[in-house]
């Protein structure tokens, strides 16, 4: 086990090194850069003024060795300074991490916990009415855009029924936990039920795959009651191929939470990207973009952490010794 992790930690290290060098050169290939920007405000620029400042600021040098000279100040803890904030980027990111951190998890949670009751009462009531409803459910969530749920939900609940804010911040003088909730219920609520819909689906199908085990039979003919069967037996087994879902699915929330964060006006990470490179502030997208890849790669290395604890039978790397 602690070898299995070793070699993910290492092979996750190495894919982040990877996506760095190629989010820094996509950046660096996006037309403009801040000198192009300082210069279309002062029309009293010369060509020579713009020479010597892409000089001092090494723009003029290959992409690979500005990339070099980046990761060398990154290893060491500094990742530039964010023109748009007037501060240094590692001080820019944390409270923008935080809103953005708080959305995605108790998102992540209500869908999980969602998908995985509605995979298995689609599962125990297979070819049922039940089974249809969620299963149409299941299909209506996977294909709505993230965007277009955010806008309906802010349409029939803020606009037409006036229950809920469709600001996911709350006004000044209204700093109390039940109003930042209220304006955090619609945000929530588009991201759980977009995931929800997948992890239903995909619920459905391991636990499916369960109740026709051997195993199920036999509990079933010791007497064991139907729930128990489902929570006590399928449960645990069906959740192994839905950890990988659930895993991706995290990392995927984080885009859906760009889109989700600009519309209800939040500022979380998402939307400090979208901010970042529509002001082509390129250490500061650099460095969220950086982050959103390495929360891809923390939630696939939970996800075989958690293949462990569900199913000790995979072993990782033991059969492989044994057979030697």
């Amino acid at each position: 086990m602690l070898r299995h992790a070793v070699t993910r930690l290492i092979q996750g290290l190495l894919v982040l090194t990877a996506a760095s060098f190629a989010i820094y050169v996509l950046l660096g290939l996006m037309p403009g850069d801040p000198v192009d920007l300082i210069a279309s405000g002062n029309p009293n620029f010369t060509p020579d003024d713009l020479r010597n400042l892409r000089e001092l600021h090494g723009l003029d040098r290959p992409l690979v060795d500005r990339y070099l000279d980046w990761a060398a100040s990154a290893l060491s803890g500094d990742l530039g300074y964010s023109r748009t904030f007037s501060r240094p980027v590692l001080a820019t990111i944390p409270p923008f991490l935080a809103n953005t951190a708080a959305l995605m998890l108790v998102s992540f949670v209500l869908a999980l916990v969602l998908g995985i009751a509605l995979g298995l009462a689609a599962a125990a009531n297979r070819g049922g009415r039940i089974d249809t409803a969620i299963n149409a459910f299941a299909f209506v969530s996977a294909a709505t855009p993230t965007f277009w749920l955010a806008l309906l939900m802010i349409v029939l609940f803020a606009v037409t029924l006036g229950w809920l804010p469709a600001s996911a911040l709350p006004p000044p003088g209204e700093d109390g936990i039940w109003d930042k909730i209220r304006h955090l219920i619609l945000p929530v609520t588009t991201l759980a039920l977009v995931e929800a819909g997948e992890y239903a689906r995909h619920m459905r199908a391991a636990a499916i795959d369960a109740l026709a085990q051997d195993w199920v039979r036999t509990a079933r003919a010791k007497g064991a009651s139907e729930t128990r069967v489902v929570l006590g037996h399928v449960l645990r087994n069906a959740l192994v191929p839905v950890a990988t879902v659930a895993a991706l699915g995290f990392g995927g929330l984080f885009s859906g939470a760009l889109v989700t964060e600009t519309i209800f006006a939040y500022p979380g990470m998402g939307k400090l990207i979208y901010d970042s490179i529509m002001a082509s502030d390129f250490n500061l997208a650099l460095a969220c973009l950086l982050m959103a890849s390495a929360l891809v790669i923390a939630a696939n290395f939970a996800a075989d952490m958690v293949y462990a604890a569900l199913d000790p039978r995979i072993g990782f790397g033991r059969a492989r010794d044994d057979e030697s």
